[in-house]
């Protein structure tokens, strides 16, 4: 039977040099479908309990999903490791074109462990798998390194990803860039790939990637197109990507200014839609077989930065590199993320990272170094510690390339107040003091802060319903069953891998008969539910066994203390009891006891064998 698995895994150990296939079992597919269902059932099954994030025993997975290297917007990949910023599960996605191809060279995923004795990178055209000498590449930024492979294979048709200078020093945020401008940037997957002295991997597939039944899956991707073009949020992404959000989250006031001590910021316009056509963009583009094409090409122009070519600065990183560092000029927030880019590191976490350094000068808690003065609106100071940061320059550099977490404990109480993270995660561009289900989300992310687990926002401040019922931004009753089913769906459509973005207008039943049409299987449209659910629990069984202290699951002193100096939610705040009620809530929604473990009746209802809580 035709089927858009690949029904192969590709494992390659980098102590022994050695190679083997891994034939997927139904019941993998079954229970876990793909993506970050596959990730999560290996890294369980096979990962040594309590391993060092950082030793040769952690393993370092690229998974795709049926759906990946066919006609349907489902075309990402997905990272899956231990985190060592977080010391948890780590799933981390990246478009572009390196997961097809993982697909086109026969595998559903491949799966590194062991650590090269020198630097290495990894070449697999199909069958042909070699590990080669990386010595000459090491030390060169993440687009250097990708063409040096390219020439070295001379085949620039190998698809490859790359580390930089920070992942060879083990920043424990640094990223693995994938095919120059996509990167699977949060949590650190690109220092795992450094501790194995892996540099890269390239990848050229010609195999075919067949569905189980052409027309009908034909019909089901013509319906997700038709289910894109209705989505108004498609249509503002298709027009400005993600820099279609800054406004909207500004005059929401959940824009971060300041290291998060604000939620608004008076320069946002020029971080914005309007900023980034006038100074960056050239023209669009895309994922592969992406119809959103919610991306830009594009340069700075004028200006001190003239010249550098840039992709669009999304949300996030005109949020946390811009707005959260005072900084408003979008020429100096591209050439601080193109910096993180080559360099490897997540802008995402660096920005966050920044924002508290310079809070901390501000304080009188650091001295800036002689070079430069830290301050806020400086993008001088933030040059300056981006360098010093990835190659942990200077003490000033070794404090914060630990990250917001490690840093404040070692300055101290003072520096912890506003020190913004959860669980050792540096937050994401959404303050939730004006926002209490996102706060939820943030706070129970199996990964640490993160927006991608859920959105509540979309329901809070943008008045979409759910099950008929609508919700006031600050309210907390009844966030917990939204945050758990938005949670659950999210993680059950990771497993194809799809765009975040495609999810906005596609529909579930649209999904799920993607999938049937693909592989033959008999799936019911609530099949992301269930499959999501299971997995959220299978990821917090691994964070408990991996040591996850429970207290840690809570919201930063910043958003629990301090209430919100502006915008429409000014005064408001997410207090200790506001937090105790909704966690409260959201175990029992997830069926967990109040430790936050799941019951042996919830893992029955789910499946999940040999796992009960004895």
């Amino acid at each position: 039977m035709n089927s858009a698995y690949m029904n192969k895994l590709l494992l390659i150990d980098l102590d022994t040099k050695t190679s083997e296939i891994i034939s997927l079992s139904e019941e993998l597919k079954e229970y876990w479908i793909g993506g970050k269902g596959f990730g999560a059932k290996l890294l369980f099954d096979l990962l040594p309990e309590r391993c060092d994030p950082l030793g040769k025993d952690n393993l370092l997975m690229f998974m795709t999903g049926p759906l990946t290297g066919t006609m349907a917007p489902a075309m990402r990949g997905c990272i899956v490791t231990k985190s060592p910023l977080t010391n948890a599960f780590l799933d981390s996605y990246f478009g572009g074109r390196f997961a097809p191809e993982i697909k086109y060279a026969g595998y559903d995923g491949i799966i590194i462990k062991g650590k090269a004795d020198k630097p290495v990178y990894i070449s697999i055209h199909d069958k042909k798998i070699e590990i080669r000498d990386a010595e000459g590449i090491w030390g060169l930024d993440t687009l250097q390194a990708n063409q040096a492979v390219k020439d070295q294979l001379k085949d620039e048709s190998f698809k490859v990803v790359t580390i930089g200078q920070a992942g060879e020093h083990l920043i424990p945020f640094s990223l693995i860039c994938c095919e120059y401008n996509r990167q699977a940037g949060r949590g650190g997957a690109g220092a795992v790939m450094g501790s194995k002295n892996l540099k890269a991997i390239a990848v050229r597939g010609t195999n075919l990637v067949k569905v189980n039944d052409g027309k009908r899956f034909k019909a089901a991707c013509k319906t997700a197109l038709n289910d894109l073009d209705k989505s108004e949020d498609i249509n503002a992404l298709k027009q400005a990507g993600t820099a279609s959000a800054v406004e909207f989250a500004n005059e929401a006031g959940l824009f971060p200014h300041r290291n998060y001590s604000g939620g608004t910021f008076d320069k946002a316009p020029q971080l914005a839609e309007k900023g980034q056509a006038k100074h960056l963009w050239l023209g669009s583009s895309a994922c592969m077989g992406c119809p959103i094409r919610c991306s830009k090409m594009g340069a700075v122009r004028t200006g001190r930065y003239k010249g550098i070519v840039t992709d669009m600065v999304e949300y996030e990183s005109a949020g946390l590199m811009g707005a959260n560092l005072d900084i408003a000029d979008i020429r100096a927030v591209a050439h601080l993320v193109k910096l993180c880019d080559r360099f490897g590191m997540d802008s995402m976490s660096t920005g966050s990272v920044i924002g508290f350094a310079m809070e901390a000068a501000e304080k009188g808690l650091i001295d800036s170094p002689d070079e430069v003065e830290i301050k806020f609106a400086s993008a001088e100071a933030a040059d300056y510690l981006i360098r010093a940061i990835a190659e942990k320059r200077g003490r000033l550099g070794k404090l914060l390339a630990q990250g917001v977490k490690k840093a404040a404990q070692e300055m101290g109480s003072t520096a912890e107040s506003f020190a913004v993270h959860v669980k050792g995660m540096e937050a994401p561009a959404w303050g939730p003091r004006g926002a209490s289900g996102m706060g939820l989300a943030i706070m129970t992310a199996d990964r640490g802060a993160c927006h991608q687990r859920a959105f509540p926002i979309a329901n809070e401040i943008g008045g979409e319903e759910w099950q008929g019922k609508t919700f006031t931004p600050c309210e907390i009753e009844g966030k917990a069953d939204l945050v758990f089913a938005l949670q659950n769906y999210a993680a059950g459509t990771d497993t194809l891998v799809k765009c975040d973005f495609g999810s906005f207008g596609i529909q579930p039943s649209t999904y799920s008969e993607m999938l049937c049409a693909a592989t033959g299987k008999d799936f019911k449209e609530n099949i992301f539910d269930i499959v999501g659910e299971r997995i959220w629990n299978l990821t917090r069984l691994f964070n408990l066994r991996e040591g996850m202290d429970v207290s840690d699951e809570k919201l930063p002193p910043r958003f629990v203390n301090e209430p919100l100096p502006d915008g429409p939610h000014k005064g408001e705040r997410i207090s200790e009891q506001d937090m105790a009620y909704m966690k409260e809530d959201y175990y029992r929604a997830r069926g967990w006891d109040k430790n936050g473990t799941p019951a042996n009746e919830t893992l029955k209802r789910l499946g999940i064998k040999g796992l009960l809580n004895e």
